[in-house]
Order: structure tokens, then C-alpha cells, then sequence
């Protein structure tokens, strides 16, 4: 049953969702309409949170998965009582609104908690959001004082379901029993192209979900508000399983020519059809964005929210006078603020000395591990070789989350989507590693890190053709220019285990984005002039012409290669061309500097050889011309193919030559 003003509240959201995507001439009405029951109960009677204060620590986390519907989260929102006016409504899919055609975090939309649109993703996210929720839990609720104790909800689509990050992610969910995970899915059968069964038949999507562990419940008729809400209750309830509930929905419930059908889901309706369907919700057809002020009063959650974080504040300073060292440092994590002197006495390295560069980065993370609690790390599959293993931190497990490393899995997709939902939650910093040839499976989580501004950490081994016999299958030659191309994305290839320990200061101290790090599969030697202190810079001198003479050439490389380039400055000095060497693990902190650094560094009068092994793709910018490989590599000892690809001192020499005479 659903009694009067619960349905005016409902209905309003259906209204708002339509004349939004009306005036924007874009947009998904269809799917709003169809979950207004939903989200309506969800936010009014379920989810913990005050409009007030979206941001206070213990809120129930929500996610809408399916962000084609963000008109439904705008509406909602609204309505509560958060502070998104009908001005803000109004400009839906505007420049610079807070209501953008796809929730977007970094916006300042109050209530958004993450960004959302590549579709499952959001999912993804919410997965991540319940693992950081239990970490936190097993970390600081003590003696009944449980300051962390909230759900994750989300509500996802059709078609989520079909994106295979949803399916990597939700297995994990389910083999660490997140209990608190609740995830609603609006099994409406349409997609843009029409009828799911185009392309989808015989599935049974409750069944997947049974089956990957979580425990299943439906939700029958979407627009009993009662039912809905016995359902909801249902879910909150803990059984040490993440729950799933399906919600068989009909898109554009109540549009009388278009309700169940592919055009209610990503176009606008049109007037007339927006005018009849008002006429069958009881709305008068002439009024755009109307809102009823019974509406507005019974749906607030201003009060019931105040009073949930006031609850919630009285008992977190019970716990500050029992744990007051605990509670500042809940606080400072909340916060996003380092300890002090979190990046001392990390690790040094004699010269001469040869080390993997993977190697020294695990060196690095088991010395930051103890100063930076809150560093929680994991690999697809690849621990081992990562090197990406927190000593002594123990493993998360199903119903014991104290430990500090995360086995995703051959998940990479997933773990990507999941660290951005661990860092949207706060509290946790998440590093998370692969071979570099990998970055393609984990693409589109990083991208919508670097979009929304996440300080995740990708430890990204086997850089380049130097890992050898695995093959070319493995070896990323054009990962670097790709990686190089995302904006906001620091891409730090460190030269030798003095670089690695910079790159990971850098990596680690960074709160504005992503930063990826490339490491050798190989040993390399420590350099006599590399400096850890340097690498914020991007690029810096390591040899150079003696007295401040200018150099006949530059050869500018990047990881393993500057060693090879150091090498050939001197084959070049015993033939009378002075060479510098300038080892460039950043093109982005680079380019950060002011252009006196730069010239500095990099002479405009003087030629620069680039030495790297991948594509030369992008070299042009800073090189007059290249060591690369612009093609695949092959199935050989890596030394082998350093050699055989012109990777060498004499090769690299001969190339200098060969600009000086041009």
C-alpha cells in the first residue's frame, strides 16, 4: 500500500525527472519514473544520512550505478531536502551546474558520492566502499562503541549487468561476504536498443547472484511503497552475505504511449507526451517543475538526519574520552591528512648497487606500511611479482578485515573500480598492482579516477620489452604514450631503486589525483648522480659537461634506458662529443615546471636524443629524435631483445652521432 502523500512525493520525483530532461532536450526520463518508488523509500525510511551534513563520517553510502538515471538522484535529492535547488534542476545538463547529465563527485553536488556513467562502474565502486567500511570497522570499533557501523547501497541496471567489471566486482563482493552491501537492480528489460532479449535471453540474473555467494530477494510490485519498504528492511539486516534485490520495474511507468519501451530511456519524451502523463499522474500538465509544498515538508530528512549524526557524534565522544588516541586518528584519516614524518627513513641504496625496480617498490611500501596505516594494498593475481605484499599485514577475508592486503584476483578491472570507491569513502589509501600490459584492463576505472581527482596509487611492473620471454603478448611498447595521454594522470618511470623511493613519495604524498608507477621486471644498476629528492621535479641532469660547458647533445631517457644512456654518454666522451644525460621519470611533473627549469635542463640550442623502450609516439614534444620501438617486441631473454632492438650504448652513441651530423 502507498498512502496519499507518500505517492504525491513520489510522483513529484517522476515530474521533476521529466521536465529536467525536457528542458535539456536530453536525457533519460524512463528510468526515474520507473524508481521513484524506490529511491523514495530508500532515502526517506532507509539510508542513514542528513542533507544538513552530507559529508559526516558514519552516512549510509549510496551509489546510482546506472548514472543515465541522474535525474532520479537530482530529484530525490531535492526533495530531502539536501541543498540542490529547482534553479539547479532547471539547468540539468548545463554548463557549470551542479546537475550534470551524469552524477559527477568532483562538482560539488551535494549527496553525489562518487561519478557514475560508464556503466558498472558504480558498482564497482560500491564494492569498494564496503570493503573500506569493514576495514575501518575491525580497525577502530572497540567495547561497543561502533563510531563505523553504515551500509553501502547501490542501485544498478540492466545494463550493469552486462558489463563484465560488474560481474569481477560482484564475485569479490560475495567471496568477502560484505555483508553491509546492498545492491538494487531495476530489471526493466530495456535497453537503448530496445528489448533486453536482443541480446540477453535465458540468463538468470538472481541466480548469478546466488552463486557468486550473496543472498537474493525481489522486490514484486515496484510501486507498493509498503512492499518496498519490508523488502529494504530485509536487506539491512545482516547475514554475512552482500545482498541483491530485484526490482522488475516498467520504464517510464506512467506515460501512456511510451511506458515499457526503449523511447522513454534515453530521449526526452516530448511535450505532449510529457502533458499526457502528468494527466495520469494527477498532475496538472501545464506546470513545470512543480513541486507540492506537502511534498517538500513529507519527504524532508533534515530532521530524522540531525538526529541520526547527533546520535552518532554523542557516541564517537563516549569513544574519544575511552580512545582518544584512536578517535584523533579516526579523524585524521577522515580528514585525508598524512602522519608526520610519514615519508622518513625510507629506504637507501648504494650506487653500483642493481635491483629491480619492482623490487625496491616493494622495499618502499614495507617501510611506509608502519607510518601509514592507512596504506592498504592488493594485485590482480600478482603479488609475487608486484611485489605489491604488505609484510606481516595479513590478508582481508571473509568475516576478518584486520589485514592490510586485498587478493583481488585476476580482477583487474575490478580492482580498479573498487580502489576509486575505497579512496571516494576515505579512510584508506589504496595502491594496487599488475603488469603494466594490464593498464588496458583497468583503463576505464583509472580514467574516471584522473577525472574525478583520486589519489589511487597503480603499481604497474614488466614496463617494457626488458621483461623478457614472456613475449610480446606482455610486453607494453605503446602503454606508456597511452598512459602519458590521460589527463591528471602522473606517470612516474623511475631509472633505479633511488627514483623508485622519490616515485613513491611523490605517489603516496599526492591528494589531487592518480599516479601510476612503471617498474622494471629487470635489475638495474643505482646510478651514481639519480636523487630520490629529484624525481618530483621530472626530469633532472645525471651526468653532465664538466666546468658548466653546454653539452654537444642530451640524451633524455626514462627508466631502465637511463642507465643505458649514461653508458653512451661515455662511449661518446671517447670520441670527443660531450653528451649530458637527463633522466626523465615524469613528463607530467615536467611539465609542471616553470620554463627556466625546462631550458635548463633541456638546452633549446641543443639536440635531445630520447632513449626509451616503447613507441616514440609523443617523444616529439621534448626530442629532436629517437631510440623507441614502434613495433611489437618478441619472445626472447630481455637482454637479448635490448640488444636486439638497439637499446645499447654503441647503438644509442651512433644515434647521437647521427643528430650532431644532421
Amino acid at each position: 500500500m502507498t498512502d496519499d502523500l507518500d505517492l504525491l512525493a513520489v510522483n513529484t520525483i517522476r515530474t521533476l525527472s521529466m521536465d529536467a530532461v525536457q528542458a535539456a532536450q536530453s536525457g533519460h526520463p524512463g528510468t526515474p519514473m520507473a524508481l521513484a518508488p524506490l529511491a523514495y523509500t530508500l532515502y526517506t525510511r532507509h539510508l542513514a544520512h542528513n542533507p544538513a551534513d552530507p559529508g559526516w563520517p558514519d552516512r549510509d553510502r549510496f551509489v546510482l550505478s546506472a548514472g543515465h538515471a541522474s535525474m532520479l538522484l537530482y530529484s530525490v535529492l531535492h526533495l530531502t531536502g539536501y541543498d540542490l535547488t529547482l534553479e539547479d534542476l532547471r539547468n540539468f545538463r548545463q554548463l557549470h551546474s551542479r546537475t550534470p547529465g551524469h552524477p559527477e563527485s568532483f562538482v560539488g553536488t551535494p549527496g553525489v558520492e562518487t561519478t557514475t556513467g560508464p556503466l558498472g562502474q558504480g558498482l564497482g565502486n560500491a564494492v569498494g566502499m564496503a570493503i573500506a567500511e569493514r576495514l575501518l570497522a575491525d580497525r577502530f570499533n572497540r567495547d561497543g562503541h561502533n563510531i563505523v557501523d553504515h551500509r553501502t547501497w547501490a542501485i544498478v541496471s540492466d545494463g550493469d549487468m552486462m558489463e563484465g567489471v560488474a560481474s569481477e566486482a560482484s564475485s569479490l563482493a560475495g567471496h568477502l561476504g560484505l555483508e553491509r552491501l546492498i545492491v538494487c537492480y531495476d530489471n526493466n528489460g530495456i535497453t537503448i536498443d530496445g528489448p533486453t532479449e536482443l541480446s540477453l535471453t535465458g540468463e538468470d540474473v538472481a541466480g548469478r547472484y546466488e552463486a557468486y555467494g550473496w543472498r537474493t530477494l525481489a522486490i514484486e510490485d515496484p510501486n507498493d511503497i509498503a512492499e518496498i519498504d519490508t523488502v529494504l528492511k530485509e536487506a539491512a539486516t545482516p547475514d554475512g552475505r552482500p545482498t541483491f534485490v530485484r526490482v522488475r520495474t516498467v520504464i517510464g511507468f506512467g506515460s501512456p504511449n511510451k511506458a515499457g519501451t526503449a523511447a522513454a530511456h534515453g530521449a526526452p519524451l516530448g511535450t505532449d507526451e510529457v502533458a499526457a502523463t502528468k494527466q495520469v499522474l494527477g498532475w496538472e500538465p501545464t506546470d513545470a517543475f512543480a513541486v507540492p509544498p506537502q511534498a517538500l515538508e513529507h519527504a524532508d530528512q533534515r530532521p530524522r538526519g540531525a538526529q541520526l549524526q547527533l546520535e552518532w557524534q554523542r557516541s564517537f565522544e563516549g569513544y574519544r574520552a575511552e580512545f582518544g588516541t584512536l578517535a584523533a586518528e579516526f579523524e585524521r584519516l577522515m580528514d585525508g591528512r598524512l602522519p608526520g614524518d610519514w615519508d622518513r627513513d625510507l629506504p637507501t641504496f648504494e650506487t653500483g648497487t642493481k635491483q629491480a625496480t619492482r623490487k625496491t617498490s616493494g622495499a618502499v611500501i614495507n617501510a611506509l606500511a608502519p607510518k601509514v596505516p592507512e596504506l592498504v594494498g592488493g594485485s590482480a593475481d600478482l603479488a609475487s611479482s608486484n611485489n605489491t605484499t604488505i609484510r606481516d599485514g595479513g590478508d582481508i577475508s571473509r568475516g576478518d578485515y584486520a589485514g592490510r592486503n586485498i587478493n583481488y584476483g585476476v580482477r583487474e578491472h575490478a580492482m580498479g573500480a573498487i580502489m576509486n570507491g575505497m579512496v571516494l569513502h576515505r579512510g584508506v589509501r589504496p595502491f594496487g598492482g599488475t603488469f603494466m600490459i594490464f593498464t588496458d584492463y583497468l583503463r576505464p576505472s583509472l580514467r574516471l579516477a584522473c577525472l574525478s581527482g583520486l589519489p589511487v596509487i597503480y603499481v604497474m611492473t614488466h614496463d617494457s620489452i626488458g621483461l623478457g620471454e614472456d613475449g610480446p603478448t606482455h610486453q607494453p611498447i605503446e602503454h606508456l604514450a597511452a598512459l602519458r595521454a590521460i589527463p591528471n594522470l602522473h606517470v612516474l618511470r623511475p631509472a633505479d631503486a633511488r627514483e623508485t623511493v622519490g616515485a613513491w613519495r611523490h605517489a603516496v604524498g599526492r591528494t589531487d589525483g592518480p599516479t601510476l608507477l612503471a617498474l622494471t621486471r629487470q635489475d638495474v644498476p643505482v646510478l651514481d648522480r639519480t636523487d630520490a629528492g629529484e624525481v618530483a621535479s621530472g626530469a633532472y641532469i645525471v651526468v653532465d659537461a664538466d666546468d658548466d660547458e653546454v653539452p654537444d647533445v642530451v640524451l633524455a631517457a626514462t627508466g631502465s634506458e637511463v642507465s643505458v644512456a649514461v653508458d653512451a654518454a661515455t662511449v661518446l666522451a671517447e670520441r670527443d662529443v660531450t653528451a649530458r644525460v637527463v633522466s626523465m621519470p615524469s613528463w607530467e611533473l615536467f611539465d609542471q615546471q616553470d620554463e627556466d627549469y625546462q631550458d635548463s635542463v633541456l638546452p633549446a640550442d641543443v639536440p635531445v636524443l630520447s632513449v626509451e623502450a616503447a613507441t616514440t609516439f609523443g617523444w616529439s614534444r621534448w626530442a629532436d629524435d629517437h631510440i623507441g620501438i614502434d613495433h611489437f617486441g618478441a619472445s626472447a631473454p630481455g637482454g637479448v631483445l635490448f640488444e636486439t632492438f638497439g637499446f645499447t650504448a654503441e647503438t644509442v652513441a651512433e644515434a647521437a652521432l647521427e643528430l650532431l651530423e644532421d
